[in-house]
């Protein structure tokens, strides 16, 4: 099985010092980039986070302070990982909720803006979960008949991902091997942002899908309430559910001038 492919696509996974999308940073990503000819090129690197590592996150992924201490930190490789992902799609396991937020926000503190708006993002864990609710290592052993023995390992996790999306349109035939389609399809099709704080009803209008104002139209809060616009621009929320958010408002302001 080959993925049908019209640009390269990067499958990735972090190893982070926690799981907050704005606070946390990187330790560890690990990159597989797929070509339309079907060749593959691997990199796996650690970083500096330039802060303690919580223990509570070392137990998980076995990455010390003493292991990147000595690794170069974001910003000096930041041009060359922006260069990687330069013109490619994006896959993941829960890519879209945390792997892909977290990266921009990190690219942001660098002052380089990772654009998201010509890329498709397939979410494997999307896939897996419509399709048979389990984890990554439970997707491993259904689907490749393997143990993910070295789980949270970035390296292992990503190779897992990319082989459990190849066994995936193996198993189902109505799964249709392209890109933009297994993109729509792992996220639902209805995620205004990538974490999902805003989606499209049934009349493909966006509205807030959290918090007190959940099922309201977007357009309809900015208007009318913009104490809670200001809330999410100030507040803990990824960077790309802001600029969509100012996106939006603008988008709405233009229209109305």
């Amino acid at each position: 099985m080959q993925l049908n492919l019209s640009r390269p696509i990067i499958f990735f996974d972090l190893e982070t010092t926690g799981t907050s999308v704005t606070g946390d940073r990187i330790v560890e990503i690990s990159v597989i980039k797929v070509f339309p000819d079907g060749h593959i090129e691997e990199k796996t690197r650690r970083l500096n986070p330039e802060c303690h590592i919580p223990e509570a996150s070392s137990a998980i992924h076995h990455i010390y302070d003493e292991d990147v201490k000595d690794a170069p930190t974001f910003r000096q490789v930041a041009k060359s990982l922006f260069e990687l992902f330069k013109d490619c799609d994006i896959a993941g396991f829960n890519s879209n909720k945390f792997d892909v937020p977290l990266l921009i926000e990190e690219f942001g503190r660098v002052g380089m803006k990772f654009d998201v708006a010509n890329r498709k993002f397939i979410d494997v864990q999307g896939i897996f979960h419509k399709m048979e609710q389990r984890t990554l290592v439970a997707a491993y052993r259904f689907y490749c008949g393997k143990e993910l023995n070295d789980a949270h390992s970035a390296t292992a996790d990503t190779r897992a991902t990319y082989e459990v999306l190849l066994s995936q349109l193996e198993r189902y035939p109505e799964l249709k091997n392209d890109v933009a389609a297994l993109a729509e399809f792992s996220s639902g099709g209805r995620n205004v942002d990538l974490a999902g704080r805003m989606v499209y009803d049934d009349n493909h209008e966006p509205i807030f899908n959290f918090g007190k104002n959940k099922g309201k139209k977007v357009k309809d809060v900015i208007r009318h309430e913009p104490g809670f616009i200001q809330w999410i621009l100030q507040g803990d929320f990824p960077k790309e559910t802001k600029d969509q958010i100012l996106r939006l408002k603008c988008e709405y302001s233009s229209k109305q001038s």
